[in-house]
């Protein structure tokens, strides 16, 4: 995998995952809820492990494109935010916009 073929692969998935937890009831897809709605909290735990995985993919492209290459706070600081800005259209649907 080329360097930029590798990168647009784990944005495209991060935007993927920020919005899964919005867009259905289920826990990580599989895990029926017997409530049968899923709470905000339940998402943003979701989010977050998401954010791990999209992170762990990351890692692994770099990895195997060449060296990894250690990172800072800032970092994971400037990642957590694009996830949160990739979620906003899934907790937009989700929260805001009026289903009938």
């Amino acid at each position: 995998m080329s360097t930029a073929a590798g990168g647009w692969f784990v944005i495209l998935l991060a935007l993927v995952l920020a919005n899964l937890p919005f867009i259905n009831q289920r826990l990580f897809l599989l895990i029926p809820l017997r409530s049968g709605r899923k709470s905000l909290w339940l998402r943003l735990l979701e989010l977050c492990v998401y954010y791990v995985v999209a992170g762990l993919v990351g890692f692994a492209v770099e990895s195997s494109i060449g060296g990894a290459f250690p990172q800072g706070w800032q970092f994971y600081a400037i990642t957590a935010s694009m996830m949160l800005v990739f979620a906003f259209p899934g907790f937009t649907w989700r929260y805001l916009v009026k289903h009938r």
